[in-house]
């Protein structure tokens, strides 16, 4: 069975990946690699530094050494880096998004532009999002609108136990989003707040750790 490498930049991550995996592929063996400092270091600095996007290649690198056949990234906001790490390590590399991304575009209709409502509670990892959806968008020939929206404080309730604030926050940010066609949850960590989010939402709201999971198998499969 296949082994699938995690690497987290936040232990948030851990929990709501492995759920989705327990629901959606339990047959999987898992093995989390967590560098905690990386989201503490990105935030601090404010960009994506050279050093980070090492630290990544190291970690695909171990990761592979450890036996992984495949390799999913649960941090949103490195981008660059995990492109990085996936043209080095030589193993199938997931962005922790991508998936969720092609479930929301999928939505387009022709000649419209879809509206994506994007929140998210690690506040750095908007922009490169956003770039990152704006491109995939534009190489379909798709024209998108993005309200983005920051939830201040939700990660830090979660990490003190809060979770119930947590999602009620996330859920007030998804009804006050102007009219989209769809929403994403940027963070693995705000996964639990979808079924409260939904509910204050009429657009399908979308939660990366479930997409990542059901295309990762149906791509390993292929393999």
């Amino acid at each position: 069975m296949s082994r699938i490498g995690l690497i987290h930049a936040t232990p948030l991550a851990v929990q709501p990946i492995a759920a989705s995996f327990a629901a959606l592929w339990p047959q999987a063996r898992l093995h989390n690699i967590l560098d905690d400092s990386l989201s503490v270091d990105r935030a601090r600095d404010g960009r994506l530094t050279e050093a980070m996007t090492q630290r990544f290649i190291d970690l695909s690198h171990y990761a592979v050494r450890c036996g992984c056949e495949a390799l999913l990234f649960t941090c949103s906001a490195f981008g660059p880096a995990i492109e990085a790490a996936a043209a080095r390590c030589g193993v199938p590399t997931f962005k922790p998004n991508e998936a969720m991304f092609d479930a929301a575009l999928a939505l387009a209709k022709r000649e419209a532009v879809l509206r994506i409502g994007l929140l998210a509670t690690f506040e750095p990892s908007i922009a490169s999002m956003a770039q990152e959806l704006q491109a995939c968008a534009s190489q379909r020939g798709l024209r998108i609108a993005i309200e983005a929206g920051h939830v201040p404080e939700a990660m830090d309730d979660l990490q003190r136990g809060q979770a119930q604030l947590h999602h009620q926050k996330i859920a007030q940010a998804a009804a006050a989003l102007p009219a989209c066609d769809v929403i994403m949850l940027a963070q693995f960590s705000m996964a639990a707040a979808q079924p409260l989010a939904q509910r204050a939402s009429n657009a399908p709201v979308l939660s990366s750790p479930d997409c990542a999971v059901t295309e990762l198998r149906r791509k390993i499969s292929h393999v």
